[in-house]
């Protein structure tokens, strides 16, 4: 069960503060961060772990707690910042991310942060790991679900496909891929760079069972997340985001992939983010 179980009017106040901890995070890092991506995945991170995940700082060596992998590893500031809220490590490690020494590191890692099930940043890893993670537990009688966050530019890799069609094969209906679908990577579009749509198309095609929602509604993902009942399936959602979400002047704009605010840009994404 989940410790917080919060609803959705909690869940948003959740996601503004995680966002606040997100520019404070990046702006004090001397290597930078992935702003951009940080925030696109806010509220579903948030409405995992303060809803949905069967997990909890004093049960991460529980063999029947529910996974869940960071696979968009670069997004590893937006994840460390909600795990600080969720209580997993003191919210004053965030001062130290990217810094020597520091149990932060700029992708995560398991031995480091408590919380971290997967080192993740080499994109294309988190979902074949997910989909043994989910085999070994059906095969032990374990009620885990795996969850898995997929980036967009993630998707070009063809281990997540090689993974797919394990997961289907087997028939892994305790995995859940959540594809923060924000249309951005790197330097542009996602169409122009690497076009994966129709994604929805291509995952049914692999077996999954295919649902979409709103990925930057806590009240979208929510429905969307408690309403699976794909048995015999594997479940992906497409999460249609915006990258850099929350933040006007970074909302939509590829420059903020590996940007950080910096001077009056802080104060002024500190100020759309107060509570209201």
């Amino acid at each position: 069960m989940n410790p917080f179980q919060l609803d959705v009017d909690e869940l948003e106040k959740k996601a503004r503060s995680i966002r606040r901890k997100i520019i404070r995070l990046n702006a004090d890092s001397p290597a930078g961060g992935h702003t951009g991506a940080d925030l696109s995945q806010v509220e579903i991170v948030t409405s995992l772990y303060f809803r949905l995940l069967n997990c909890a700082p004093d049960r991460v060596s529980d063999d029947d707690r529910d996974i869940y992998i960071q696979s968009k590893g670069h997004a590893a500031g937006g994840y460390y910042c909600c795990l600080a809220e969720a209580g997993y490590f003191p919210e004053e490690w965030l001062s130290s991310y990217q810094h020597n020494d520091s149990h932060l590191p700029g992708h995560p890692v398991r031995q480091k942060t408590p919380g971290v099930e997967l080192n993740t940043g080499a994109l294309g890893h988190g979902l074949p790991v997910a989909v043994g993670l989910a085999l070994a537990a059906k095969r032990d009688g374990r009620s885990r679900k795996v969850y898995v966050l997929t980036g967009d530019g993630e998707l070009a890799e063809g281990s997540n496909w090689e993974a797919a069609l394990v997961a289907s094969h087997y028939q892994l209906d305790n995995l859940i891929v959540i594809n923060d679908k924000n249309r951005l990577q790197l330097a542009g579009s996602t169409e122009s760079i690497m076009k994966t749509d129709p994604l929805d198309q291509k995952w049914q095609a692999f077996g999954f069972s295919v649902t979409q929602c709103d990925g930057n509604d806590v009240a979208s993902i929510v429905r969307t997340l408690e309403a699976l009942k794909a048995e015999g399936q594997p479940n992906v959602v497409i999460a249609n985001t915006t990258k850099g979400a929350g933040v006007s002047f970074i909302a939509g704009r590829p420059e903020w992939h590996h940007r950080v605010p910096k001077g009056e840009e802080i104060d002024l994404a500190l100020k759309e983010l107060a509570d209201v």
